[in-house]
């Protein structure tokens, strides 16, 4: 391996693939090199191996523009998404730029060689890698630990308790009682798949999410996909897709009780039990939360056929046998899954320092929703929590591309922003979910207007990053 280079990606998942195609199309002239610190690449599609684990968006948008997602299914389980992330690596020769079980452990910016000195730990030893420009697609979560609250009275239960993140491919839960603690994405994702096999699963939850149907090929799909080549069909579905996603958001955070009506009148329709209507009834409005995605109405028919329920309640403690609730139930368990939720964190947990000062990222600022700043040669690459993740992926990647090639053609060495004294810093991302508010001050701050602000709609983003100027007065170039 080179111990010099030109670009560095930290991290070979969705967004590390993404940015790598466009570098290689945008920058050839540019020596790249991928590090990931596992044994191979998909970031969360091959880390999570819960049952029914699958994607909240759908593939037309999740999948890359360059390489279009080109099965039947709008929702895809993990396995299919982390096969469809090599072959776009394979056939574009991402995966040879690919070094695996190289974990950056320590980033700092040299102003003297103007140059990043990259320390790795590899099952060789340790290496320092030399680069211009280092940008990290590392995702914004721990891989080593999820979210797991004590609960009192954990260490009686007699059964088996299992975070998601960890699950153990040898567990059994056929004919088991199973209990999913969670409302989010994770859980709506198990309690149906569980259902197949478990003899009753119990979805606890504290509080509601809003929770939708989602067909796998809905009519426009279909038609489509019955008129056009898989390839031509899926680029007329992305961009549908896009338009309509984009609708319902707006729609939804403008009109949130006529949302909240919508919604309650589509989930009467498919549920058939009586099920109180309290627990699909969150106190917050939509999308102040991500919406809950359920592929061809899973959930509520798991429900209908009584293969589960759901409780809204609080947890007082545990017992040999399962769980006592606040309001005195007892739900029995074989198996309880702490659907809990993940735990932020940015960049991996490396230091990032610049001439050996350790850089404090929580209280930067994004500029162009990719830059960090006062931190030279270096982006961090977040999609969109509002629309699928790539979407952003692919516009920052090619904006990052253009800055590199305008770098190299005022024949400078490295590009740093640096905000103005009259932008003040807000929160970059402001949905009220447990994970991100116990992570406030991790998380990089936006400005108040553009450009360091992005506005978290793809269509406006899309046309400001492609024409942004970049001789911007607070982009300095040297």
């Amino acid at each position: 391996m080179n111990s010099e280079v030109d670009i560095l990606v930290i991290g070979a998942g969705i967004s590390g693939i993404g940015l790598s195609y466009y570098i290689k199309q945008l920058c050839p002239q540019k020596s790249l090199m991928i590090l990931e610190g596992r044994e191979q690449l998909g970031g969360t599609w091959s880390l999570f191996k819960y049952p029914g684990v699958r994607s909240d968006s759908d593939m037309y948008t999740y999948g890359y523009q360059f390489n279009p997602w080109t099965e039947q299914d709008s929702l895809a389980t993990g396995d299919r998404i982390c096969d469809y992330l090599k072959s776009t690596a394979n056939k574009f020769d991402i995966d040879k730029h690919i070094h695996y079980q190289h974990k950056v452990t320590h980033l700092n910016w040299n102003s003297d060689i103007k140059r990043w000195e990259v320390h790795v730990s590899t099952p060789q030893g340790n290496n320092v890698i030399h680069a211009n420009y280092v940008f990290s697609c590392s995702g914004y979560y721990n891989y080593k630990e999820g979210h797991a609250p004590e609960f009192e009275g954990g260490d009686n239960f007699k059964g088996t308790i299992v975070h998601p993140q960890f699950w153990p491919e040898s567990l059994d839960y056929s004919d088991k009682k199973v209990v999913v603690i969670g409302s989010g994405a994770t859980a709506v994702t198990l309690v149906p798949s569980l259902a197949k096999r478990a003899a009753h699963v119990t979805m606890l939850q504290r509080s509601p999410s809003y929770i939708l149907s989602r067909p796998q090929r809905d009519l426009f799909t279909r038609v489509t996909q019955s008129i056009f080549s898989a390839s031509t069909a899926s680029k007329i579905i992305r961009k549908r897709n896009i338009w309509l996603g984009n609708f319902y958001f707006k729609f939804m955070t403008k009109y949130p009780e006529l949302a909240k009506k919508i919604i309650t009148k589509k989930r009467s329709k498919l549920l058939t039990e009586n099920i109180d209507a309290a627990h699909f009834s969150p106190s917050y409005n939509p999308w102040e939360q991500r919406l809950c995605l359920v592929p061809d109405a899973d959930l509520f028919n798991a429900l209908n056929r009584k293969q589960a329920s759901i409780i809204t309640d609080g947890i007082s403690h545990f017992t040999e046998t399962g769980i006592s609730t606040v309001s005195g139930k007892h739900i029995d368990a074989d198996i309880v899954v702490t659907a809990t939720g993940l735990k932020l964190q940015f960049l991996s947990g490396i230091d990032v320092c610049v001439d050996s000062v350790v850089q404090n990222t929580g209280q930067k600022m994004f500029y162009q929703g990719a830059l960090l700043q006062d931190i030279p040669n270096f982006a961090m690459v977040f999609g969109y929590t509002n629309a699928s993740w790539t979407l952003k992926v692919e516009l920052v990647s090619k904006y990052i591309c253009r800055l590199i090639n305008h770098v190299d053609e005022k024949q400078a060495n490295y590009f740093v922003p640096e905000a103005p004294s009259n932008i003040m810093p807000e929160p970059f991302l402001n949905l009220s979910s447990g994970y991100i508010q116990r992570a406030q001050s991790i998380i990089p701050k936006q400005g108040q207007i553009a450009p360091w602000r992005l506005d978290q709609d793809y269509d406006i983003d899309k046309k400001r990053l492609a024409t942004a100027s970049l001789d911007d007065i607070g982009l300095k170039i040297n």
